[in-house]
């Protein structure tokens, strides 16, 4: 799987989990939290992105993510090649 598409992944699941948001107006440069999520907002898209991707990341790494792009590349680090 590319980063590409484990942006869109996340994209599409950020779109289903927060209101009136359009997958074509997210921007992976910022974070989930600029588009409104609130932390419990941020645990389902991480949640749901994991279990699709079937990946599992430990939670200490996470911590210090800024945005949606490292996120994306935290979960790289963890996809089969």
């Amino acid at each position: 799987m590319t980063r590409f598409e484990v942006i869109e992944v996340m994209k599409r699941i950020i779109a289903d989990n927060l209101d009136d948001m359009n997958v074509d107006n997210i921007d992976p440069q910022k974070s989930m939290k600029d588009y409104g999520a609130n932390s419990l907002d941020m645990i389902e898209v991480v949640s749901c992105s994991m279990r699709e991707l079937n990946i599992k990341v430990p939670r200490a790494e996470l911590a210090e993510i800024q945005d949606i792009d490292g996120l994306a590349d935290k979960f790289m680090e963890y996809i089969d090649t």
